[in-house]
């Protein structure tokens, strides 16, 4: 008898613990949440570059992977880009430069975590012609579209989130942090 009760005690604090752990410091109002650190996203979305995008059958642009950057001040996330300039309305390559904003959104189908609401700034290419510069950017939004549309930059794995499966949750907003990115996890919906 003694044994089952302090079986019973240790059993029960046990899932105290493991209550509180998984609501986390803040109480019980606190979301359990998964955190994928920059260098994790950084290797996921340069998998996915370089990309070739064709400006007017004029040039192709090809996009070098991004340096990711965290800002957590807009729940954003920012990306330096080296792009090449090359084709027939260029007698050379030309490397140059811009940078991007973007959201994040949660895509259910394949678990993973992609890049939306993109906002690009200037293309700079310093060994072209102003007015080259000037066209390329005309095109600018509608390329960053093409280049970045749905890039994932992170998947999460069943192993990932299975604690949260068990417990009815699903991945809900995502926060940037000055460590990287929290995706929140709520109740499902019915």
């Amino acid at each position: 008898m003694l044994h089952r009760r302090r079986f019973l005690t240790i059993a029960t604090r046990a899932m105290a613990l493991g209550g509180a752990a998984l609501l986390g410091a803040r109480g019980a109002q606190a979301q359990p949440s998964y955190t994928v650190p920059l260098a994790q996203l950084q290797e996921m979305v340069g998998q996915k570059f370089p990309r070739s995008v064709p400006v007017q059958g004029l040039l192709d642009l090809t996009v070098q992977a991004p340096r990711l950057r965290l800002l957590p001040e807009v729940n954003r996330l920012g990306a330096v880009m080296a792009v090449d300039a090359a084709g027939p309305a260029l007698r050379r390559s030309h490397a140059g430069s811009f940078d991007v904003e973007f959201a994040l959104r949660y895509e259910a189908s394949d678990r993973s975590l992609r890049a939306h609401q993109i906002r690009l700034g200037p293309l700079d290419f310093p060994t072209l012609k102003p007015a080259v510069t000037e066209l390329i950017n005309a095109y600018g939004p509608v390329l960053a579209e093409q280049a970045l549309r749905e890039v994932t930059l992170h998947q999460l794995r069943p192993q990932d989130t299975a604690v949260f499966d068990g417990l009815g949750l699903q991945p809900g907003p995502i926060t940037v942090t000055a460590k990287g990115l929290t995706v929140a996890f709520v109740r499902q919906q019915p």
